[in-house]
């Protein structure tokens, strides 16, 4: 059976259809951290998925990701404590989905096809006023496993020998 390599594109994709799909985030965008549209017009919560580095191990890749996910403060900070609070199961929730897998298992996908898989600890640091908008929130890495069987028959080469 042939594993079907997912790819950088197809990574963020999900990550952003998790976003999308999530009822207490508002907008999502990617890339980099000075990317993050902090204009007026944006509707929050915001999450907001960072690319940090690849890993490939013999017969996988880890793609790491610095998440964002944020809300506006009220001028007063009142709401400041319940921003945190919400905000913060918005990211036990995108940890939990991407641990567990039971919404990428919904798709019908064949049950020995790879999927996307995060594991491991993660380590949630909050911010306050880290923007220019008056918004906090939480950010945290997220390594997404994915299968990659290298296979060298597919590379655009020549059909040669390589070396001295």
């Amino acid at each position: 059976m042939a594993i079907n390599n997912k790819t950088y594109f197809n990574v963020i994709e999900t990550l952003k259809e998790l976003g999308n799909k999530h009822h207490q985030i508002s907008t999502t965008t990617s890339g980099d951290i000075f990317d993050i549209d902090l204009e007026k017009n944006t509707k929050y919560p915001l999450m907001h998925i960072n690319p940090v580095s690849v890993t490939a191990r013999r017969t996988e890749l880890v793609y790491n990701f610095q998440v964002f996910v944020m809300d506006i403060v009220d001028d007063d900070d009142a709401n400041e404590q319940d921003v945190y609070s919400d905000v913060l199961q918005t990211c036990i929730d995108i940890i939990a989905i991407m641990s567990n897998s039971k919404w990428q298992a919904q798709l019908e996908l064949d049950l020995d096809a790879p999927v996307y898989f995060a594991e491991g600890d993660f380590s949630l640091e909050p911010f306050t006023e880290r923007f220019d908008q008056a918004v906090t929130g939480w950010v945290f890495q997220l390594p997404i496993t994915v299968q990659n069987n290298f296979q060298s028959c597919a590379i655009p080469m020549e059909d040669t020998y390589i070396g001295q």
